[in-house]
């Protein structure tokens, strides 16, 4: 039985196999050899296309998330918040982000992904729209907004990584991949650029909120008529796969080590990448009035040097992390099968040094805080496409999308959703005094914690080395069987395949 006689067992009208044709509807009874692109039931150009646009909407979506960041200074004085209200910002966005990621990873593993995504961007560009009128009396309106926020860019982030790997395997698979991770560091960084800058330019943070919508639109019009649904799968071969249930999917990946190990690694780099997200030009704002380079600011755009400033660092640094992280991981592999979670252990434990002089030296050269986070920052983008790819090569595909979808929960509960507002809490618990010299002294000292986080998820990739051979074999031999594996049964004069469970005997 083929792949889509299979998935077409599942809900036909949204059928993920609905935009591809199967071999045997080409013209013939046996399917004809094929090519390792077509395979998909997706075009060489079409297949490049449809990269290029979720690489669009992935810079999107990250300069939609940093944009508040940008111009997080101005919001505090805006509605009158400390740095613990402010922290929330990122808190609730990332929490409705992360609990409906499941939702969508199980809808995603089942249904056309093109039109999950469309219709989660729309949403996201539309509530973005709304929280740029957030009158002065009402900060719980950003909040409800910001979280809303999460909804759409949850339906995305789950989904897209998916589909490039039923599009490419192996070493072009790990190509268009570190290509989709550029869009992180770049649309964080552009975040920062944009919202700052339009910002100054209107004189009104609002206006900074008011960018990414429109783009919003624009990715969803390319969703629609660019992007094509591949089979699941077929790009690798696989005619032995089948969906089971949701628990179960969650049971067997609960007990695959490299998955759990490289998802607490990665939750260490949430943490830490969120935590610098939101409070470094807020800090490197307020270091710069304590070394006497910048008045005190109570009004307009107070720190969109900064933010200019370390937007550009973080579009530079990410270009080089992911793009050496990929070639150092690629370069290793011929020596060893443990070179992804090498090269991400490595990034983090050399990032953790760099991040800690550029929190201490703010306080006397600015030059040098910004020298070390060009270089902790390079370190730690090292992590992002190759953390993507072990989960693509040691999960199988059938169950992908859930298991971005508990990645992004998990990193993201210990991760980001938290750090940002503890960082504010411990920030505030710590200052004494209302004077900008305190203000900095205890931002100062909270931030302190990233790079011991940093220490200790290198040491989670460390132990992801230890079983990723062993991991990436069982996910690409024939799926092993399960209490729910579908058998063929007589059914209206032919063969039929049904779970064990629905089968009375």
């Amino acid at each position: 039985m083929s792949l889509s006689e299979q998935a077409s067992d599942v809900v036909p009208f949204f059928s993920d196999e609905s935009e591809a044709e199967g071999p045997e509807d080409q013209g013939g009874g046996a399917p004809r050899p094929q090519e390792e692109e077509e395979a998909s039931g997706v075009s060489k150009v079409r297949a490049l296309l449809t990269v290029l646009v979720l690489c669009y909407i992935n810079l999107l979506n990250y300069m939609d998330r940093f944009t508040v960041a940008g111009v997080l200074p101005d919001i505090e004085h805006f509605f009158g918040i400390n740095d613990e209200k402010s922290g929330l910002l990122q808190t609730v966005f990332i929490c409705s982000y992360m609990f409906l990621a499941p939702v969508f990873g199980y809808l995603g593993d089942r249904y056309n992904r093109k039109y999950i995504m469309s219709v989660g961007i729309l949403f996201w560009s539309l509530v973005t729209l709304a929280s740029s009128y957030t009158p002065k009396e009402h900060f719980w309106a950003l909040l409800l907004t910001r979280g809303l926020v999460g909804v759409g860019e949850a339906s995305y982030s789950t989904i897209a990584p998916t589909i490039i790997a039923d599009l490419y395997v192996k070493a072009k698979r790990t190509n268009m991949l570190s290509i989709f991770y550029f869009a992180i560091p770049v649309g964080s960084g552009l975040g920062y650029i944009v919202g700052s800058q339009v910002g100054n330019i209107a004189h009104d943070w609002h206006w900074a909120l008011r960018v990414t919508p429109g783009l919003g639109l624009v990715a969803v019009v390319l969703l629609l008529l660019v992007v094509q649904e591949p089979r699941r799968g077929a790009i690798e071969a696989r005619t032995d796969l089948h969906h089971t249930s949701w628990l179960t999917d969650v049971q067997l990946l609960s007990k695959n080590r490299s998955f759990v190990l490289s998802t607490l690694g990665f939750t260490a780099v949430a943490f830490v990448t969120g935590s610098l997200a939101l409070w470094a030009p807020t800090f490197l704002f307020r270091a710069a009035v304590v070394n006497g380079e910048r008045p005190p600011c109570f009004e307009g755009n107070c720190a969109s040097t900064e933010s200019l400033i370390f937007g550009t660092i973080t579009v530079v640094t990410g270009v080089l992390g992911v793009s050496s992280g990929v070639i150092i991981s690629r370069k290793l592999r011929t020596r060893t099968a443990r070179a992804d979670p090498l090269v991400c252990a490595a990034g983090l434990l050399l990032s953790a040094p760099f991040l800690y002089l550029a929190i201490v030296f703010a306080q006397s050269s600015t030059v040098a805080t910004y020298i070390f986070i060009f270089l902790g920052e390079t370190f730690l983008s090292m992590n992002w496409a190759i953390v993507a790819d072990i989960l693509l090569y040691v999960v199988v595909p059938t169950r992908r999308a859930t298991a971005e979808a508990l990645q992004i929960v998990f990193s993201h509960l210990l991760g980001d959703a938290g750090s940002p507002y503890l960082i504010g809490v411990v920030s505030d618990s710590l200052q004494q005094t209302d004077s900008f010299l305190w203000r900095f002294r205890s931002l100062q000292l909270s931030l302190l914690l990233c790079s011991f986080i940093a220490v200790i998820g290198g040491g989670f990739f460390l132990l992801t080395a230890l079983f990723i051979e062993h991991d990436r074999n069982r996910a690409e031999s024939p799926q092993e069987p399960t209490g729910d594996e579908p058998i063929v049964v007589p059914k209206s004069g032919r063969s039929t395949r049904v779970p064990v469970s629905s089968v009375l005997i």
